[in-house]
């Protein structure tokens, strides 16, 4: 009404009040009145804002990626700001201009341009993980970047949500990785039987280690019974060769007693023989030598009788026969 206008800011907005190419009144969630034909209200906003962003860059190895994310910022200069841009506002609280979303744009065009670079020397594998490595570079990057600090703002955080290649290289790249996992799969496999086989191959390994042993010590066991069984025998064939020689001793001592014995007697005659055994030898004995005398000297004897007594004798009759007997049988001469 006559052109008086109220305004009112939130505490998140600055304000100032021009006036004749002046400022009449400035700061944060201000109310007044004003006289709308002769004032200029610039409101900008000091809070927080949140800028989401979608850009598309290469890698070193020309391929694309689109890179999603969001920037956090806040005016710390609202003067210096809106210096730059028209932040000023209609009675109905509306901007004047399109200059407040030239602030995101030209915020979104220097992070495309650090993100940028930071891709442009990275490789596709290489880019779709920096994501840390994306983030601490722009972040830092905005932070000292000269068009940030001329418009009076402060980057608060960078976020990056997602790096993503084209479908196709997605496709890819997925069947790739797809085609390497089942490999290892294959590979975790083949290990497992190649476990199980040197495990299996281990245990007969310990059987028949075990098997040998066993006829090892049997063996030894076998050995052992023959040395023992050598030794009783060695020591055996040591008392018969003992034996052996102490009856060789005994029958050489022997031999030796009786070739003493018989020596002198071998040496005598037989007739001194008789002689000396006529008390012990045996009468038919007597005889029969005398008779071997009587044949040694038989072209000497010119007669010989022999009477049936005698031949009684020789021959081993009874007293009977002989007494039957009485008379001689025949004579010889």
């Amino acid at each position: 009404m006559f052109g008086i206008a109220f305004m009112k800011a939130a505490p998140t907005t600055y304000v100032l009040h021009y006036r004749d190419g002046k400022v009449v009144r400035e700061g944060r969630g201000l109310s007044f009145f004003y006289y709308a034909p002769t004032a200029t209200i610039v409101a900008v906003p000091i809070g927080s804002i949140d800028v989401p962003f979608v850009f598309n860059e290469v890698t070193s190895d020309f391929q694309e990626v689109s890179i999603q994310g969001q920037l956090t910022y806040r005016v710390t200069n609202a003067q210096q700001l809106a210096g730059l841009l028209d932040y000023s506002v209609r009675p109905s609280g509306a901007y004047v201009s399109e200059d407040p979303e030239k602030l995101d744009e030209r915020l979104v065009n220097v992070t495309q341009v650090l993100a940028s670079a930071v891709t442009h020397r990275l490789r596709l594998r290489e880019a779709l993980v920096a994501y840390d490595s994306l983030v601490n570079q722009v972040l830092a990057g905005l932070r000292q970047s000269e068009a940030v600090t001329m418009l009076g703002v402060e980057i608060l955080n960078l976020s990056i949500v997602a790096i993503k290649p084209t479908p196709e290289t997605s496709k890819a790249l997925e069947a790739e990785a797809r085609e390497l996992l089942l490999r290892q799969a294959d590979e975790a496999i083949y290990s497992r039987r190649n476990a199980a086989v040197a495990q299996e191959r281990m245990i007969k390994e310990s059987e028949l280690n075990t098997e040998i042993a066993v006829e090892e010590k049997r063996r030894q066991i076998r050995e052992t019974k023959m040395s023992a069984d050598i030794a009783v025998e060695q020591q055996r064939g040591s008392l018969l060769e003992r034996r052996t020689q102490n009856d060789r001793t005994d029958a050489d001592t022997k031999a030796y007693e009786l070739e003493a014995v018989l020596k002198p007697l071998r040496e005598m005659d037989w007739h001194t023989l008789m002689a000396l055994s006529a008390g012990k030898a045996d009468p038919k004995l007597s005889i029969a030598m005398a008779f071997r005398d009587l044949a040694d000297n038989a072209k000497r004897i010119g007669q010989l009788n022999i009477t049936p007594d005698l031949l009684e004798s020789l021959l081993g009759r009874t007293d009977g026969i002989a007494q039957q007997q009485q008379t001689p049988r025949g004579k010889q001469g």
